[in-house]
């Protein structure tokens, strides 16, 4: 399985004091222990490395460089890439939904990824899943039958 790694689940995985980073946390593991493969863009990259230099630390960003990028998959955009993504942010016509967001969605959609690792309800609203692999409140795992099968 692939799923794509947003800035909103990066950043709550790295920051211990985010409101998001235990279920960031239960969901990473959910994807290590289950072989998953994530995958993000540059964008994504420079908008996390940004976040955690301006809100927490460079030391933080040392961290999120070795300990999370090696496991990542990157989409590296290009021109092709970033016009699909402008037109996309020019039909969106919503100030809310940022570039980094229309280069997720294209990604994703042409790559046929139907979960992200994110807590952007903008994911939800076109239509694709947030990987949630662990019900918090039940203790279970949520993406499993509970008979086994």
């Amino acid at each position: 399985m692939i799923v794509f790694a947003d800035t909103s689940a990066l950043f709550a995985l790295l920051v211990r004091d985010d409101y998001m980073h235990v279920r960031a946390r239960a969901n990473f593991e959910h994807f290590v222990a289950n072989n998953t493969s994530l995958l993000t863009s540059s964008y994504v990259l420079i908008e996390t490395v940004t976040l955690l230099q301006r809100r927490i630390s460079l030391e933080a960003v040392w961290d999120f460089e070795r300990k999370i990028m090696p496991i990542l998959d990157v989409v590296w955009a290009d021109d092709r890439w970033h016009t699909q993504a402008m037109h996309r942010m020019h039909a969106e016509r919503s100030r809310s939904v940022s570039l980094t967001d229309c280069l997720s969605f294209e990604i994703m959609e042409s790559r046929d990824i139907t979960t992200a690792f994110t807590f952007d309800g903008h994911f939800t609203e076109r239509g694709f899943e947030i990987a949630a692999f662990h019900d918090l409140d039940a203790g279970k795992n949520i993406g499993e039958n509970p008979a086994g099968s």
